[in-house]
């Protein structure tokens, strides 16, 4: 008798404990995807998002590398969470705006008021770089060419045969920001049988291989350093302005409002320079985006 009583305790002692476990356990986890498009940029900045968030007791699943158009349905249909965007992506492709906002806070304001409520999304924060697509020539070309689009359209026009450059297959098809309507904007006298399209990493290898003298690029790509370029300014404000701003829904952001200053230093921290040597760290030192992003977080003491 005095056994039976013993083990009933016992039992009753463990199922106590499990289901105090188990209510501790759902009390405490707290769920979130991580979603990123499929380039190296995306990848740092979705590690430095998982990262920040795992540091703050989120149990994180992250569903990188998706295609532009992709992740964004994905964001939109609640697959994902929580995705790093583009201030100009929004204003260009989403809503489409009729005029061209060249203010980068104009811009931010306006992209964050109409996605929370056409869309219910949450822009939390914008940076000051701007990965925007950008006009890249060697440095020993900068006495001839100049510094800015403008120059570049003066040599052009002085030496239609001279310029060969290279452009991603995107950059050439577009209509209303490719490399024809950037040339007629400028009033460039670019040849259209100089312009080669190919995959955007090779634009870098043909100008550094002297195959083309002039090369799209990205204005935060760790190839700028790697290949030591010099960029171009668009004086002129041709490109829309790609600010980076983390995304998320508005559903997950009221259940977990703490993830705006989780965040805070993403936005915060990252200027140009900063991106250009964490993308430089994956594209030209070779490491994972993952440890680039690790490594960035601890040396600035937001993880341990």
């Amino acid at each position: 008798m005095k056994n039976r009583i013993f083990f009933s305790i016992v039992l009753l002692l463990v199922l106590f404990l499990a289901l105090g476990s188990l209510s501790a356990s759902g009390a405490e986890t707290k769920k979130i995807i991580v979603g990123s498009k499929d380039f190296t940029e995306q990848y740092v900045l979705a590690n430095l998002i998982t990262l920040l968030l795992e540091e703050n007791g989120f149990q994180v699943e992250e569903k990188l590398g998706m295609a532009a158009a992709i992740a964004r349905a994905g964001l939109l249909s609640g697959q994902i969470d929580i995705l790093p965007d583009y201030t100009g992506t929004a204003g260009g492709n989403y809503f489409k705006y009729p005029v061209k906002i060249n203010d980068p806070v104009e811009l931010y304001e306006k992209v964050k008021k109409d996605d929370l409520e056409q869309n219910n999304m949450v822009w939390m924060g914008r940076t000051t770089f701007n990965n925007t697509y950008a006009l890249a020539i060697k440095k020993d070309m900068v006495d001839a060419m100049g510094t800015t689009f403008s120059s570049l359209a003066e040599y052009i026009n002085k030496n239609p045969e001279k310029v060969v450059i290279a452009v991603n297959p995107t950059f050439y098809e577009r209509e209303t920001d490719g490399v024809f309507a950037m040339a007629e904007y400028y009033g460039m006298n670019l040849l259209r049988k100089n312009v080669k399209p190919m995959d955007t990493g090779l634009t870098y290898d043909a100008l550094n291989r002297g195959q083309v003298n002039l090369a799209m690029v990205f204005a935060t790509d760790g190839k700028l350093r790697k290949f030591d370029l010099a960029i171009l300014e668009d004086d002129k404000y041709f490109f829309p302005i790609y600010n980076i701003s983390v995304v998320v829904r508005k559903e997950i952001f009221d259940k977990y409002p703490e993830i705006e200053n989780i965040l805070l230093p993403i936005t915060k921290l990252i200027d140009t320079e900063t991106m250009i040597n964490l993308n430089y760290e994956v594209d030209g030192i070779g490491k994972p985006a993952s440890m680039v992003a690790k490594e960035f977080l601890k040396e600035k003491g937001l993880i341990k």
